[in-house]
């Protein structure tokens, strides 16, 4: 039986280290589906269908990722794909005390479901989607921490918003 991993984020935008993170998962597991939160509580700068186009461009080179964007419980979107394995990961020690809040409640809400945790590689440790996108907004260089299309995505925004 096949081994699918659900990776869920809001990815708003989807940075380096996200890639980071499907890239050797997907070596791990059979199937790994990035699951895009909609998550309106978070106010995200894209709407879900947009980061779910800049999700398919940037990780289009795996053959056993999927795309999906979701607005349900993660359980039941986890149920839903067949998946047994939640990936999520851990950048900083500060991370990992929600990080196991959320896995000790989706464990309760599903106990066959598993929470995997993989940490980011070292240069890719720092990169937050929250610095990437304050830095795009005030007109830094975004360019070490996204691809090459989300970069011209977030000028795109910045531009936008200033208008």
């Amino acid at each position: 039986m096949p081994v699918i991993a659900v990776y869920p984020g809001t990815f708003d935008p989807i940075t380096n280290g996200h890639s980071d993170l499907v890239y050797r998962a997907a070596g791990l597991f059979d199937r790994v589906i990035v699951g895009i939160a909609a998550n309106p509580g978070k106010t995200p700068l894209f709407d879900l269908e947009q980061r779910v186009v800049m999700a398919e461009e940037v990780l289009s080179e795996f053959d056993n990722v999927e795309i999906c964007g979701f607005s349900d419980l993660l359980v039941n979107f986890v149920r839903a794909k067949n998946a047994k394995v939640i990936l999520r990961g851990l950048r900083a020690v500060s991370d990992f005390e929600y990080e196991m809040q959320l896995a000790s409640m989706n464990r309760h809400l599903d106990d066959t479901v598993e929470t995997v945790f993989m940490t980011p590689s070292e240069e890719t440790s720092f990169i937050s989607a929250s610095l990437v996108k304050e830095i795009a907004l005030h007109g830094g260089d975004v360019s070490p921490f996204v691809h090459e299309d989300i970069v011209e995505a977030l000028n795109s925004m910045k531009n936008r918003m200033s208008k």
